[in-house]
């Protein structure tokens, strides 16, 4: 995120981070990605560490609620770390265990607190387009991925989406004004003007997955969400990052995000020896978008302000709206 987040600083960050024996000497606060909020820290010997802070009212993913989000956070942060440490992926950036064994550590009611070692590599960028060759060694590590046995703490990921409620609840409420804050109006009309789309894309939504949940298939350990905003280049090779998603799937969860066409598809069955669904490929998909709607829609229902997140919150509703219309 671009913007602090509101009752947590490096005061309180220094205290946590006393879980991990660290003591640090400086910060920088890191304005990367969407969701989480990010510092780095160093120490009077000059080592790094990544930090991460989860807002636990923004990760329905995880659970509903914040004491449910904080575990599970933590079921997925103990999954990168067994993932690395006992199945020896190197290509999992995995959280740094505290003195206690724990990966997340809870800062009042509303953070989680994870801790990762400073990992050199390329940054990609959300929206970033791979090359066929970059694109290969992706899939050659989702492949590896996939084939992984899943730890014991591996969640299993529900097929439904976590924010139906809040995008069913917006769907209803076009009659009366909202007044969340300054992007509530801009974002209940687009709703109103897409209403019939929305809708359409939920009633299809529902055919696939229940034909795709009909038809049983394989659940592999996935990453969630392998774009190039969670890709760190090193060499030929790439190492993932925010493994907040991970669990367990058919693996079309994470290729969707990754192959361009048959011939990465044909890459990929030849190193996981599995022939990738089209149609469950087109249901993930569908699922991330109107997962991106409901989101964006909660957010904007509820209090918020005018900042560089909100206006970039703003900016990807009303693509992924058009991009749900153009489809559908």
């Amino acid at each position: 995120m671009r913007e602090r987040p509101e009752g947590i600083g490096e005061p309180e960050l220094g205290e946590a981070l006393r879980e991990w024996g660290i003591d640090v000497a400086s910060w920088t606060h890191e304005p990367v990605g969407f969701g989480d909020h990010h510092w780095t820290a160093a120490d009077a010997r000059g080592r790094r560490w990544f930090v991460t802070v989860a807002d636990l009212a923004h990760k329905s993913h995880c659970g509903a609620g914040a004491d449910a989000a904080f575990e599970g956070l933590s079921r997925a942060m103990d999954t990168a770390l067994a993932l690395r440490e006992r199945a020896g992926r190197d290509f999992v950036v995995a959280p740094v265990p505290a003195a206690s064994g724990g990966t997340v550590h809870r800062v009042g009611a509303r953070y989680g607190v994870s801790v990762f070692p400073h990992t050199d590599g390329v940054a990609g960028r959300f929206g970033d387009r791979l090359g066929a060759r970059e694109r290969g060694a992706v899939l050659d590590t989702l492949a590896v991925l996939h084939r992984t046995p899943p730890p014991e703490p591996t969640p299993r990921v529900r097929l439904a989406l976590p924010g139906r409620a809040a995008l069913e609840s917006a769907l209803a409420g076009l009659r009366d004004p909202w007044h969340g804050g300054p992007y509530a109006g801009r974002a209940r009309e687009l709703t109103r003007e897409h209403a019939g789309v929305l809708r359409r894309r939920l009633d299809e939504f529902d055919r696939r997955a229940g034909a795709l949940e009909g038809g049983g298939g394989e659940r592999v350990v996935t990453h969630g969400e392998p774009h190039p905003g969670n890709l760190l280049r090193q060499g030929a090779g790439y190492v993932l990052v925010d493994w907040d998603t991970v669990g367990l799937a058919p693996p079309e969860r994470d290729l969707w995000l990754v192959a361009g066409g048959p011939e990465d598809l044909d890459r990929y069955q030849d190193a996981a020896g599995r022939r990738p669904d089209p149609d469950a490929l087109a249901l993930y998909e569908l699922r991330w978008r109107l997962d991106d709607v409901a989101a964006f829609l909660g957010d904007f229902r509820s209090p918020h302000a005018a900042t560089a997140d909100s206006d970039l919150a703003w900016r990807s509703l009303a693509g992924t709206v058009r991009a749900l219309a153009e489809a559908g």
